[in-house]
């Protein structure tokens, strides 16, 4: 499975950002504490907790009680310390801590844990072979959210919040929860892997001695990672399966933060209604393996429900458009399939690409020529849409690769109407047509026109084949990346995955929220 196999023991894994997805809860529980703290002190005209600002440079990452300390400081706020044990109400350093983790617990109670699909497939095969796992976090919920991510039976043991009190172990950069995993799994830091996705994690596992540190750079850590001493970066752990494969992924980090200019993105809606468009692989869902493994999380799928309440949403995706429409379950959403060449929404919306439908038999040969020319190749994938094929290599070995771009290129060439696009270890046969992404935003756009009130787009995406989107609307709305490609960008903003995408669209609803209250 991977040149290391005979090297370690142990595989040591930080929880959350690695193995769950509890940042937005999180965020909302703190936003929850504080708004209500804040305006117990300053009264209605308060000024809440900013998640894109406050939460990510106060906040984020560290233990909750420094977490309090830290926010109360940026507002010039001072509070008692008080002790472990203050109530949730007592208006003390530990009882708003305390406060904040009962929310949390409330959250997760109703929304679960969410787990990474790529991590929950390698913990099963790391499980089968009978490598030894633990779970490190500095959070005393640890347990909580092990259980209610169904993922208890994979660890070997735990080392969290809790018991480094008890232990007064030293938090990272220092590797002491490391090195007492360590201990507790019975081998030596030389004969253990740790994967973190934060820097001061990366530092720890290198400062512990241990055989390889690996940085998953679900949160737009990459660069950092590897200056802070990562030996191998990617961006999901089924990528592990073959580790000379591995690929370093390149950051739009020049472009402004969308949750820490969250504000300054408001302001283009004063007076203006936003219309959402919306990518789906890569954006609502981390990119992974088997398209169909490609599962809309509840809580994505609760935040854009509500958000819809509030603005009109419209899916624009490669995926086939009934697809799409099955995978998020939706029904008042405007879903455009294909790159936007089959549309459908609500109040009989509908739109067919009629020169589209003529390149129909050119496609239909194209799929045969290519089931059967790739035939010998492992683990290709070639995947039919109504209006393109897609052929996924992001499995094949790196020896293949080529042959299977050489038989897209000849498809291509063999038909005149079909012509090839590009993506994150994807290739493409669509119409040769003058319709992408972009055009079919600008006829929504022109189909939802509004004689009441001036509409503006945003729209959010992650791959290639977005850019024409961010190309339509530069200048006329907002274009937000997620993550990064291996070509520039037309996207005016960044975030840097699906949770931080989470974490936006809820600020969104509790602005639109707030401004329809006014």
């Amino acid at each position: 499975m991977t040149e290391i196999r005979n090297t370690f023991k142990a595989i040591i894994l930080d929880m959350d950002g690695v193995v769950t997805q509890t940042a937005t809860l999180h965020a909302e529980a703190w936003k929850q504490m504080f708004d209500s703290f804040l305006e117990s002190v300053y009264g209605e005209n308060f000024h809440p907790l900013v998640i894109g600002k406050d939460y990510k440079h106060y906040i984020d990452g560290i233990p909750r009680y420094d977490g309090v300390r830290g926010f109360l400081k940026s507002r010039n706020l001072e509070i008692p310390e008080g002790n472990p044990g203050d109530y949730p109400d007592h208006k003390t350093v530990h009882g708003l801590g305390n406060k904040k983790n009962e929310i949390f617990l409330g959250l997760l109670k109703t929304q679960g844990a969410q787990v990474y699909k790529d991590a929950l497939a390698m913990l099963k095969i790391w499980k089968k072979e009978k490598i030894k796992l633990a779970i490190i976090s500095s959070s005393r919920n640890c347990s909580h959210v092990i259980h209610s991510a169904g993922l208890t039976e994979y660890f070997d043991t735990r080392v969290d919040g809790e018991l480094s009190e008890k232990e007064n172990l030293a938090g990272k950069p220092a590797p002491d929860i490391f090195l007492k995993a360590c201990e507790l799994l019975n081998v030596e830091p030389h004969e253990a892997i740790v994967i973190e996705d934060a820097i001061a994690g990366i530092k720890a596992g290198k400062r512990g001695g241990f055989a390889v540190v690996i940085g998953v750079a679900r949160h737009g850590e990459g660069r950092g990672m590897k200056e802070a001493g990562a030996d191998i970066v990617v961006k999901e752990l089924t990528e592990l399966e073959n580790i000379t494969q591995l690929e370093r992924p390149t950051l739009h980090l020049d472009l402004p933060d969308a949750l820490e200019n969250f504000q300054e993105i408001a302001k283009s809606f004063e007076e203006k209604r936003p219309i959402l468009f919306l990518d789906y692989d890569g954006t609502l869902t981390p990119i992974v393996s088997n398209p169909k493994d490609a599962v809309l999380s509840e809580v994505t799928k609760k935040i854009i429900k509500d958000l819809s309440e509030y603005i009109t949403i419209a899916i624009i995706s490669g995926r086939d458009r009934k697809d799409a429409e099955s995978m998020i379950g939706l029904p008042n959403l405007i879903y455009a399939g294909s790159h936007g060449f089959d549309i459908k929404g609500p109040n009989g919306l509908q739109k067919q690409h009629e020169q589209g439908q003529e390149t129909l038999p050119a496609l239909d040969k194209a799929e045969a020529r290519l089931i059967e020319n790739l035939a010998n190749v492992a683990s290709v994938q070639v995947e039919r849409k109504k209006y393109a094929i897609a052929v996924h290599y992001r499995n094949v070995e790196k020896e293949s690769i080529e042959q299977v771009k050489s038989a897209v290129a000849a498809e291509a060439a063999q038909h005149p109407k079909l012509k090839k696009g590009y993506g994150k270890k994807i290739l493409e046969l669509k119409p040769d047509l003058d319709w992408d992404k972009g055009k079919a935003l600008r006829w929504l756009m022109e189909e939802l026109r509004s004689d009441t009130y001036e509409q503006t787009p945003v729209f959010i995406g992650d791959d290639i084949t977005d850019e024409d989107a961010f190309k339509a609307i530069r200048g006329k709305g907002t274009g937000i990346i997620v993550g990064a490609h291996d070509e520039e960008t037309a996207a005016s903003y960044s975030l840097q995955n699906v949770d931080e995408v989470n974490l936006f669209l809820t600020e969104l609803k509790r602005f639109l929220s707030e401004r329809k209250e006014m």
